[in-house]
This record gives structure tokens, sequence and C-alpha cells, in this order.
């Protein structure tokens, strides 16, 4: 991408899903078919076509499509470069300093997993367990000192101890955030490759040139909480029944997905976005808030958690501060 992007440098990325309608001139990260054997590609989107979108490098004289990368699809699109004014902005050596702290930090979630000895807390799932593991150690610090600082100053114990304000306002972000994980990482975009044949087959991969083939989708909620899922195309040549599900705790849900494929032989991709939401709005507030946009139900959720968790925290417990007596302090 020289020169707009050098080796090393990094960019402030949007994500996809909130970046708006993709355009002519745009700078994505797209997951490629052929680029170098396939995976996040960084190029600017020159042209659109009916079948999606042509991207080339910068420093390219060619686009990815005169060579084996089919036109890139919206759905394989996963962020968009902020261009402030029209241009990137770039940020020089950013990615070799993330590239080196990521490698730092697998270095450390391997040495924790071998001494461990389990494989939980290898990749993003491991990340989250260090993080959320060094939150709680941090947080007892904070204790610790608060407790040992009220012990030693004991005439000025008024102002010690923890805010009760910071303490509610902690657990009611876990609990937003553990709503919005709880959301966000069912949903995304699914992929299904297909091939276009001549002939009739059996596998499920496998379908009669310009037919269409239906397959069951199980959609599942192994949750406590109800929840409403809406599933729809997106690309060409798919099809889905129904689109809004409601699932009840603990239950599965069997959709039909109908793929079809056009007369040309050929191996083709089809996608279709999946969203999930807790149940803690009225479905038609949740509808409403999804035609206006896919995380507007998330916000409104999360609020709807979030907002009278933390209220009534502070009825609870006031403004003042919360002391953790040891029991060695007087009564």
């Amino acid at each position: 991408m020289a020169p707009t992007l050098n080796p090393g440098d990094g960019f402030v990325a949007v994500p996809a899903a909130v970046a708006g309608p993709i355009e002519k001139g745009d700078v994505v990260v797209f997951e490629a078919e052929e680029i170098q054997g396939g995976g996040l590609t960084t190029h600017r989107i020159v042209d659109e076509t009916d079948r999606g979108f042509i991207t080339r490098g910068d420093a390219n004289p060619f686009t990815d499509q005169d060579s084996d990368e089919p036109p890139v699809k919206r759905a394989q699109i996963v962020a968009v470069a902020w261009q402030p004014g029209g241009a990137v902005l770039a940020i020089p050596n950013l990615g070799t300093v993330v590239t080196g702290a990521r490698g730092a930090v697998e270095a450390l979630q391997r040495g924790m997993a071998a001494v461990l000895g389990t494989r939980s807390l290898l990749g993003a799932q491991g990340l989250a367990y260090l993080l959320l593991a060094a939150s709680v150690i941090l947080y007892l610090v904070d204790i610790w000192r608060t407790n040992d600082r009220s012990r030693r100053e004991r005439d000025r114990s008024r102002n010690s101890g923890t805010s009760a304000r910071l303490l509610v306002a902690a657990f009611a972000g876990a609990l937003v955030l553990s709503a919005t994980v709880t959301m966000v990482v069912p949903s995304g975009t699914q992929e299904f490759g297909v091939v276009s044949a001549e002939f009739e087959s059996e596998a499920p991969t496998v379908i009669e040139q310009g037919t269409s083939e239906s397959r069951p989708y199980l959609i599942g909620n192994g949750g406590f909480v109800p929840m409403v899922t809406y599933v729809e195309p997106a690309s060409r040549g798919v099809a889905f029944e129904p689109i809004k599900t409601v699932l009840p705790p603990r239950s599965t849900v069997n959709a039909t997905l109908t793929l079809s494929v056009p007369p040309e032989t050929g191996y083709y991709r089809r996608y279709v976005t999946e969203h999930r939401y807790l149940m803690m709005l009225p479905q038609s507030m949740i509808r409403g808030l999804y035609d206006l946009h896919p995380w507007a139900p998330i916000l409104a959720i999360d609020a709807a958690l979030g907002v009278p968790f933390y209220l009534f925290g502070m009825t609870l417990l006031g403004r003042g501060r919360v002391r953790l007596r040891s029991r060695d302090s007087p009564s």
C-alpha cells in the first residue's frame, strides 16, 4: 500500500459493521481468498461490479482481480481505514509495535499454559481469562492498599475505603460487558463454499449448475435468557427462512438455508449474517432499532441493563465510600 502505508505502519480501522456504505476510494481490510494464500489483506477499492468490489494495492499496477482473486463481497470486508480529509491517517511504526506486543502476549500465554497444563489460556479466549485475572488482582491490591491505609490513618477514616460510585460502576460495567459478549460473539458472517457442477451429487457442497438446494440451519441458545436472532443473506445466491427467530432459554431451532449457483460451473462463496439480541426489550423495539442499525439494539439493551443496575446500586450504597473491616477492627 505504499506510499499510503509503508511496511510497519498502522492506521485507525473502523469495524465494517459500523463503517457505513463502502465506496470507491475506501481502503479496506478484507478476507482474501487467493492473495498470499488467503487471509486479511489491506487494499483500496477502485471499482464496484455486480459481483463485488475491485481492489488494488496503491503500489500495484494491476488489480487483485487481474490475478486469481475474485471480486470482494461486502461480507468479506472486516474493517475500513479512517480517512479524515480523504487521506488515510497513517500511524508510523504502529504495526511493528503491535506485532511485537502481540508476540510478547502470545509468549506469555504459552508460558502460562505450559505451567498450568491447560490450553484454555491460549488464543483470544485465553487472553480474556488473563485480562480478567489481572483485573481481579489489581482490584484486590486496591482493596488491600485501602485497608492498610485505613488502619494506619484511623483519624482520617472518613475518606478511606473504595468509592461506592466506582464500585457500582465496575459491577455495572462487568454486567454490560458480559451481555455484549453474549450477543456479539455468536453473531457475525457465516461463509458457505459451494461448487456449481454439471451433475447431481449427494454432497451438500456440490449443487447442479443453475439450481438451488436447501439445507437445515441450526440456531441455538445455550443461555438462560431468551434471545431473538436475525439471519439475512449477505451475498447473492442465498435465501433464509425465517429471517427472525425467537430462541427460548437452553433451546435450538431449525431454520432453512437455500443456496443457489449460476449456470457457470466453478466454486462460489455464499454468506449470511447473523445478529443476536437478549430479549431485555420488547420485540417490536428490537426490530425497530435493528432496522435503524444492527448495533443499535445492543446499545439499547446494554443501557437497559447497566443504567438500572447502577442506579439501584447507588441507592443501596449511597455516594460515600465502602469500607472493608478486618477481623481485628473494633466493632
